[in-house]
C-alpha cells in the first residue's frame, strides 16, 4: 500500500485550483493551531498559478514563513532562479514572509548550513513536483545530494540541465508534517507510476513520508488511474 494518498482531477487548471485549497487549508490550521504556518514551494511551473490562487483564500502573510525546497545556483533576478517566478506570483504583502536561499553565496556549502539553521524544527506542508526523470526537489538522479543523510540542506554535486541546485535532502522532506505533490502533463506518466509505487529507481520514489502526503495529478498524468 502507498504511503501517498492520490486524486486525479481531468485539467491542469482544476489541480492548480485544488492545490491552492489544500494549501490554503493546511496554512489556516497551522496558524490556528502553533499561531503560524510555515511553509516550503519548489520551483516548476506547475506551482505559479497556484500560488496567485493561495491568495485568495488565506491572508496571514505576516503569520508565515514561506520557504524554498530548491532553487538554481544563478544570480538574483535570473530567469532559472525559482524566487524569480514566486516573487511574480505573489503580491509584494505576501512577498515579504519569503526565505530566499543564499544560492549567490560563495561559500555554497556554508550557504546551506546556514539555510538549514533557519528552517523550523519541523515545516507545516511542503509542495512538490517530479520531472519526467522522476526527480523532485533538486533531488536528481545520480547525484551524491541523494546519499545525504546528515544535512537538512545540501547541494548537489554537479550542474543538473545546466546548473547546480541548493535543495531539502530526504531527511528534511521526510519530516515535514505535510506533503502536496503536483503533478501534471503526459511527460510525467511514468514517474507518477513510480512515485506511488514508492519505486526506488527514481529520486521521488525513494521519498518516505514522515507524515500525509497528497498527491494532486491531471488526467494526462495519471490516465489509468
Amino acid at each position: 500500500m502507498s504511503a501517498h494518498r492520490l486524486e486525479v482531477l481531468d485539467t491542469p487548471e482544476e489541480v492548480h485550483k485544488r492545490g491552492a485549497e489544500v494549501l490554503a487549508d493546511a496554512a489556516k490550521q497551522a496558524v490556528a493551531e502553533r499561531g503560524q504556518v510555515e511553509l516550503a514551494v519548489s520551483g516548476g511551473s506547475d506551482p505559479w498559478p497556484m500560488f496567485s490562487q493561495l491568495e485568495d483564500l488565506f491572508g496571514d502573510w505576516d503569520k508565515t514563513a514561506l520557504f524554498q525546497v530548491d532553487e538554481r545556483v544563478a544570480p538574483a533576478g535570473d530567469d532559472q532562479r525559482n524566487l524569480t517566478h514566486l516573487i511574480e506570483s505573489l503580491s509584494i504583502g505576501a512577498q515579504g514572509s519569503i526565505k530566499p536561499m543564499p544560492v549567490t553565496d560563495e561559500d555554497l556549502d556554508a550557504a546551506a548550513a546556514r539555510y538549514a539553521e533557519s528552517l523550523p524544527e519541523r515545516l507545516d506542508i511542503a509542495h512538490l513536483g517530479i520531472g519526467p526523470d522522476g526527480h523532485t526537489a533538486s533531488l536528481v538522479p545520480d547525484d551524491p545530494v541523494l546519499e545525504v543523510r546528515d544535512r537538512r540542506v545540501a547541494v548537489t554535486a554537479g550542474p543538473y540541465e545546466g546548473v547546480r541546485r541548493m535543495t531539502l535532502t530526504y531527511p528534511e522532506l521526510e519530516s515535514i508534517r505535510s506533503l502536496l505533490w503536483v503533478v501534471t502533463g503526459e511527460s510525467k506518466v511514468d514517474a507518477l507510476k513510480k512515485l506511488i509505487a514508492q519505486d526506488p529507481s527514481t529520486p521521488s520514489g525513494r521519498v518516505q513520508p514522515g507524515g500525509d502526503s497528497l498527491i494532486l495529478a491531471d488526467r494526462a498524468a495519471a490516465p489509468d488511474a
